[in-house]
């Protein structure tokens, strides 16, 4: 059967397998952390706490200090496993959307987020959800200013599903026109459609009107 696949079937079915190793990678480090480091450093946490009340020869203060380090830790650990790979992913791709957009929405006033989230969505394979989670974190570092601009830029996601086909839409308002042209051609808009409809054979459509560029992911 591999002999009569294209030249563009062969490099699509060796990403998309290269792709699902590293994912499962990220995936099982992910939890490892979750379920080993975690549940460690809870237990230490716990251990101090107790030490605090029956031991009298330690200082308030410095049992105080050891809590905070290894408050500190656990969170570290949280923002790892989830960097690697959201905890939602397996359960809620619009919870891992809004996970994925909280930093933005918290430290970038300049840019206005309405988000459009189904309250129920399809059961979709973890590895799916990854992809779409990257892509779209990939398309607002590409297409967002990194620094403050005025007037803010708005910014519209939505997710739903058209029958069996899910639909990741992407709306972004700028304040002119040569802001619009210089973040809507860059290169590296081509190289992540292409990743996109490789790994996931999934579809991609981008126009722009006035000035609002629209992206749509369909798979």
């Amino acid at each position: 059967m591999t002999q009569f696949m294209t030249v563009d079937q062969k490099i699509q079915q060796a990403l998309q397998w290269w792709f699902y190793r590293e994912f499962l990678k990220l995936f099982l480090e992910s939890e490892q952390i979750r379920d080993d480091l975690l549940q460690e450093s809870f237990t230490i946490r716990r251990n101090l706490d107790l030490l605090a009340i029956n031991n009298h020869n330690l200082s308030g203060t410095k049992i105080q200090d050891y809590i905070k380090k290894i408050d500190k830790f656990h969170h570290s650990l949280v923002q790892l496993s989830d960097r690697l790979c959201p905890i939602s992913i397996q359960d809620s791709l619009p919870l891992s959307i809004e996970y994925l957009l909280e930093p933005w929405i918290n430290s970038s006033p300049y840019l206005d987020f309405q988000i459009n989230m189904p309250n129920y969505w399809r059961l979709e394979e973890p590895k799916c959800s990854w992809i779409i989670i990257r892509v779209l974190e990939e398309l607002l570092k590409i297409t967002l200013p990194e620094s403050e601009i005025i007037p803010p830029i708005y910014i519209h996601i939505t997710l739903k599903q058209i029958g069996s086909i899910g639909l990741l839409a992407v709306k972004i308002s700028y304040p002119d026109i040569s802001t619009l042209i210089f973040y809507s051609h860059l290169p590296e808009l081509e190289y992540l459609y292409d990743s996109f409809k490789f790994l996931i054979s999934g579809k991609c459509s981008y126009f722009h009107k006035n000035l609002i560029s629209i992206w749509h992911f369909y798979w």
